[in-house]
C-alpha cells in the first residue's frame, strides 16, 4: 500500500495543487488542501473500491477538500499597523491601479464564473477528455462542451476589454466587427 501511495503522490500531487488553487486562488490556502487531501487519500486508500477511476477519485477528495476550506473562511481582520500586511495592501492597491504590459492569464481565469473555471481546470490544465470531465463533474458531455464554449467566448471578451482599456481601440473595434 506505501508503494501505491508513493505512486499516488508522485502522479497526483502537482494536479491536487493546480486544481486546489484553481478553486482557493491563494497559494498558502492551496498547498495546505494538497496536504489534506493526500493525507484524506492515505487514509481512503485501503478503502477505494475501484467502482471509479482513481482520478476521479482523487478530484472528489480534492474539490471537497477546497469546498471545505471555502466554507471555512470566513472574513479576516487584519490591522494595518503591522508592516508586512500594510505592504501587502499597498501592493493589491498598486497592482489593481497599474494594468501590466501582457494580461495575466491566471487573471482572466479567476474572473470566470466556478463551474466554468472546473471545467476549463479540468479540460485544458488536467488534459482530461469531455467524458472524463462530465464523470467528474457529474454533468452531460452537452454540458462541458456548453461550459468550455462559453468559458471561450467569456475569456476573449475579457481579453478584449483589457486590450481596449490599454488604449487598443482599433484593434477592439475590429474585433467586434468580426464577431
Amino acid at each position: 500500500m506505501v508503494e501505491k501511495f508513493e505512486r499516488i503522490v508522485r502522479e497526483y500531487q502537482d494536479k491536487i495543487f493546480r486544481l486546489s488553487y484553481s478553486f482557493l486562488r491563494d497559494r498558502a490556502a492551496a498547498e495546505e488542501t494538497t496536504q489534506d487531501v493526500l493525507l484524506r487519500i492515505w487514509k481512503g486508500l485501503q478503502g477505494f473500491r475501484s467502482e471509479s477511476s482513481l482520478s476521479t477519485w482523487i478530484y472528489a477528495i480534492t474539490r471537497n477538500a477546497c469546498i471545505t476550506a471555502l466554507n471555512g473562511r470566513g472574513l479576516q481582520s487584519v490591522s494595518l499597523e503591522e508592516p508586512e500586511a500594510r505592504r501587502q495592501a499597498e501592493q493589491r492597491v498598486l497592482d489593481d491601479w497599474l494594468m501590466p504590459e501582457q494580461p495575466n492569464a491566471a487573471d482572466l481565469l479567476n474572473r470566470l464564473p466556478a463551474k466554468y473555471r472546473q471545467v476549463v481546470a479540468l479540460f485544458y490544465m488536467q488534459e482530461k477528455s469531455y467524458d472524463e470531465v462530465a464523470r467528474m463533474l457529474d454533468l452531460p458531455v452537452g454540458t462541458v462542451k456548453t461550459y468550455l464554449f462559453r468559458a471561450r467566448k467569456s475569456l476573449a471578451e475579457e481579453l478584449a476589454r483589457e486590450r481596449a482599456m490599454k488604449g487598443g481601440t482599433q484593434w477592439l473595434a475590429q474585433t467586434l466587427k468580426t464577431s
